[in-house]
């Protein structure tokens, strides 16, 4: 299945191939689906998550959702199905109400309106399907002192990496999955944080670990 060309795909013309070739050996350890299993990928890059899951015995069918071609002619070959081109521009109606889990890993950030796509999203869960999604903090502190100077620099990887369009705090993050009918359990630091802002945080009450934030981590299920 694809979609015409993207008007945001030109975007991702310099980045180099290793971008899309990840995968989430975390996220994939954290599923609780079978053999028999369905999962939904947004920004499945060359399939890299889908092949572990699939040889964990995690999912029957595994779906990614990819923008760049070269990546997802590479996912094509290990994945159930690809569909390729601008998720905001796809017809996901066909796939409502048809997965186990969902994973959106450093993705929404990248999209004009995550909060209608997230919905969309949602709605091609199952009733009580799993969602597992990461972005950028814009609240960390590294950010947050880059402003206090006046400064707002573009990087080509990172929190600022420059194909970004929306940015998220732990917070707003959350709140986006609760708008999108998402039951939200657990929201945390996608890499644990290290050993001073552990002590920050227990001495604050966890009041200021989203400045210590990196990449935040949710996880829910559809209501």
């Amino acid at each position: 299945m694809s979609a015409r060309p993207s008007s945001i795909a030109s975007i991702y013309a310099d980045k180099p191939n290793h971008y899309f070739g990840g995968a989430r050996p975390d996220i994939v350890a954290r599923l609780q689906t079978g053999p028999d299993g369905a999962i939904l990928e947004l920004g499945c890059g060359a399939g890299g998550t889908g092949k572990a899951a699939i040889a964990a015995g995690k999912a029957g069918r595994y779906v990614g959702i990819e923008l760049d071609r070269d990546a997802a002619a590479l996912a094509s070959e290990v994945l159930s199905d690809v569909l390729v081109g601008d998720v905001q521009e796809l017809d996901l109606a066909p796939l409502q109400d048809s997965f186990d889990a969902l994973i959106i890993s450093e993705v929404l950030e990248h999209l004009t309106d995550p909060w209608t796509t997230l919905s969309l999203l949602v709605k091609c869960l199952k009733p009580g399907g799993r969602v597992f999604a990461s972005s950028p903090n814009i609240a960390h502190w590294m950010v947050l002192k880059e402003l206090f100077f006046g400064r707002f620099a573009y990087a080509d990887v990172g929190v600022m990496d420059r194909t970004h369009l929306r940015w998220f705090t732990p917070e707003s993050y959350r709140e986006m999955f609760e708008g999108a009918g998402v039951e939200v359990e657990r929201v945390r630091p996608l890499v644990a944080l290290r050993w001073k802002a552990r002590v920050i945080n227990a001495l604050t009450g966890s009041r200021f670990q989203h400045l210590f934030i990196v990449q935040t981590m949710i996880e829910g299920r559809r209501r």
